[in-house]
């Protein structure tokens, strides 16, 4: 209940505001303007900024507009130059009817800032009608005991134009019993009479034929005429009389057609047909006529058709009554009509501002008048808007209001606002408009776009093809058009993003490969996804990437060492270390889980030798009864499908500390190669000079020592026990001895004595083989 009563105070607070505005507004006065009706399109008619005493740059900066009630814009303003002119034709007679003077408001909106300014077009008549009468022939009856100087009313003309255009004067055609008076009636109206200047004999003249011409007071006139046929009867010598000359009625303008509005009554002292009364209307134009209609007998005047306050409040009725004898009198009935609240109220819209941007202050959305073609208490209003909205109105002057922000917009919270202006006036019953307006909320770049997570983990296997899409991420703006977000990322050759979108309008960015990855070279990127939106001045977000690669099984394990070699003691015990193989993958996970075993081995291998499938420990499992034993060794992963390696290893049999021979394995490739005949060639020959060569020096020397052998007298030779020494044997996987190592020699035929050489490995292998003989010959 105090809810509704502070509604109430608020609107009574508005509507008093309003009439407070409007009453200061109407003590300035209007700005008037002149010009003829029928004035040609173009036509000049003042410098608006001239009688406003502005500049015309400052009367076109301030927006000036021309506003008028009327249904047609019959006035065009230039804003550049201030003048004003005629838009088109204007008709007097058809914008104001017989009203005078034709005044045609309007008003000039300013907009920056707000003022109204009050005008008037006066519409000047021209002299472009006739008179007309209605009937082409007056029908007169008169009778022969009429005395000079009576007179007979006339019906009179009708003539659009107003003022000194309309009917001034009637003329009757020369003849020698009457003359033509005329009398001004109510509302201005000329009545013609037709006055009897001497008696009239029915046996001398029984019929009479006039022409009456009405002619008005334009330059050059205008006329009209009609036939009055004047029929002369025998006497009678009384004319009705109406009860009272004038009758006031009231009507509501929503009377039913069809209703009572008044009675007449006129009496006739007369008898017979003389005392007989007929009613009629008496110079009823055509507006009334179609209004009206009266009952001949009784004098009744009935409704013909709906009444409208807003068009015509007044309606006056002249009433003839005419006995059988030709005698008439009038009376005049004045029909006033009384407004009911049938007519709305209307909103009529001068401007309207849509998009507005978000964070705008009190910014100005629309200007508009309100009207209601109702009077009194039927005609104030009071205007609203919903509560819920960030919208105010403001009234202004001469029933103005002006729509306004109330606070700042945030489109991202809402970008439309539909709404509805509720007008309503205060008669009985109220009667309410509502004009919706939709006002749109233009985008402000004051959003950041934000990825919906602040770092992606994305995964992608090795060896992928270029082009391939890896994945997508997302950001959202809350913003919209030109602030939109684009994508980037910091620079890198092996990605570049790819922008595509969804049907909601949403940019997704797609992470795209350019090259194919390599895990083993690089096994993850990190890179930093820019989202840049396209705002002045532009806004961004950022994210971070995180690419893992994914293994694939593309590498084969590889040994460490082309070829192996290595030694065993010929009484090596079961189970001793032989040597030990080592290979590596350089993929990861699975595929870099190796294991070791025999490749193409012979069931001798097999049961004399065992290898650890994980670390590549090769042991035995029989004694060796081989010199030179050749194994085989194969590598796999467990990859899919399983990749895998082979390598030799050499196992040479010895006894004592010797290094015998092995071909390296350049040797070994280089038999197994074709060889080229000039080459085989000079091998053959170097060869051959070589070993003639070493046979020489072996032979002087063996000769020489056996001369030694013989004359030494008590020479003997040193001997060491056992096999070679456990620091000559080198079983760590290698295949070669120790880098250095000592051995004893005894030559014979010198002064007896022991002679000790120390020899490093980097001698010959043929030189060390041949001591090794030479010191087992010397033992025997």
């Amino acid at each position: 209940m105090d809810a509704r009563v502070e509604c109430a105070v608020q609107q009574r607070q508005v509507l008093f505001l309003c009439v407070f505005l409007g009453m200061s507004w109407a003590a300035e006065e209007p700005l008037e303007y002149f010009v003829e009706e029928e004035a040609e399109r173009g036509t000049f008619l003042a410098n608006l900024a001239h009688d406003l005493g502005l500049g015309m740059e400052e009367l076109s900066a301030r927006e000036p507009r021309v506003i008028s009630d009327q249904k047609i814009g019959f006035l065009l303003l230039d804003p550049l130059t201030g003048d004003l002119s005629l838009n088109e034709k204007l008709d007097r007679e058809e914008l104001c009817g017989p009203k005078e003077p034709c005044v045609l408001p309007f008003q000039l909106l300013m907009g920056k800032p707000f003022e109204v300014f009050r005008a008037k077009l006066w519409v000047r008549d021209i002299n472009d009608h006739s008179p007309v009468f209605l009937d082409r022939e007056i029908p007169l009856k008169i009778s022969e005991s009429t005395t000079p100087g009576a007179a007979f009313l006339l019906q009179s003309a009708q003539d659009s134009d107003v003022g000194t255009n309309n009917v001034r004067n009637y003329t009757i055609s020369p003849n020698a019993y009457f003359h033509i008076n005329v009398h001004n009636g109510a509302e201005g109206i000329i009545y013609p009479e037709l006055a009897l200047d001497r008696p009239l004999d029915r046996e001398e003249v029984p019929e009479l034929s006039l022409i009456l011409t009405a002619l008005d007071g334009g330059s050059p006139p205008r006329s009209g005429t009609t036939l009055v046929r004047i029929l002369v009867l025998d006497t009678n010598d009384n004319a009705p009389e109406f009860v009272q000359p004038l009758y006031k009625v009231q009507l509501c303008e929503d009377s039913p057609v069809g209703s009572l509005a008044v009675t007449v009554s006129a009496k006739d002292l007369d008898t017979g047909s003389n005392g007989e009364i007929v009613y009629a209307f008496f110079y009823a134009t055509e507006r009334i006529l179609k209004t009206f209609q009266i009952n001949p007998t009784s004098g009744s005047v009935y409704l013909k058709a709906e009444l409208d306050y807003e068009v015509i409040q007044t309606y006056t009725l002249t009433i003839q009554a005419k006995d059988g004898g030709g005698l008439s009198g009038k009376c005049t009935v004045v029909v006033q009509v009384t407004d009911i609240n049938d007519n709305p109220p209307e909103l009529l819209m001068s401007s309207l501002t849509s998009p507005i941007k978000e964070n705008s202050l009190e910014t100005v959305v629309a200007v508009f008048r309100i009207r209601d073609r109702d009077s009194g208490n039927n005609a104030k209003t009071v205007c609203s808007i919903q509560d819920d909205l960030p919208f105010l109105l403001k009234p202004s002057v001469e029933n103005y209001y002006t729509l306004v922000t109330d606070s700042p917009l945030d489109r991202e919270e809402r970008a439309e606002y539909i709404i509805t202006i509720t007008v309503t006036d205060m008669g009985t019953p109220r009667l309410k408009t509502e004009h919706n307006i939709t006002v749109l909320v233009s985008d402000v770049n004051d959003n950041a776009p934000a990825f919906t997570q602040t770092s992606y983990t994305l995964w992608v296997r090795e060896n992928n093809s270029p082009a391939l899409h890896i994945g997508s991420v997302s950001a959202t703006d809350p913003d919209a058009g030109a602030n939109a977000q684009n994508y980037t990322i910091n620079l890198n050759s092996f990605f570049h993003i790819k922008i595509s979108g969804s049907d909601e309008g949403i940019i997704y960015p797609e992470l795209v490969l350019d090259r194919a990855l390599d895990r083993e070279k690089q096994q993850e990127f990190s890179l930093t996804l820019t989202a840049l939106d396209g705002g002045l001045p532009p806004r961004s977000g950022a994210t971070n990437i995180h690419i893992v690669i994914l293994d694939v099984n593309d590498n084969a394990p590889q040994f460490s060492q082309a070829i192996y070699e290595t030694q065993a003691p010929e009484n090596s015990p079961v189970g001793s270390f032989i040597a030990k193989v080592s290979a590596g993958d350089a993929d990861s996970g699975i595929n870099a889980d190796i294991s070791y075993s025999f490749f193409d081995a012979s069931e001798d291998i097999l049961t004399t030798f065992h290898i650890n499938p994980f670390s590549g420990e090769i042991i035995l499992r029989l004694l060796l009864d081989y010199e030179l034993q050749r194994l085989v060794v194969l590598v796999r992963d467990n990859g899919e499908p399983p990749l895998s390696a082979s390598v030799t290893l050499h196992v040479l049999l010895v006894d004592g500390f010797s290094q015998p021979y092995l071909p390296p394995p350049e040797a070994e490739a280089a038999a197994a190669a074709p060889a080229d005949p000039l080459t085989v060639y000079l091998v053959v020959a170097l060869a051959s000079v070589s070993s003639l060569f070493l046979f020489s020096v072996l032979v002087f020397v063996a000769v020489r020592l056996c001369r030694r052998a013989g004359a030494a007298s008590a020479g003997r030779c040193a001997v060491p026990e056992g096999h070679f020494p456990g620091h000559l044997l080198d079983v760590s996987g290698t295949g070669t001895l120790s880098q250095s190592y000592q051995y004893e020699v005894c030559l014979t035929g010198g002064a007896g004595t022991n002679d000790t050489f120390q020899t490093a490995s980097h001698y010959p292998i043929h030189l060390q083989y041949f001591l090794y003989l030479r010191r087992h010959t010397c033992m025997s």
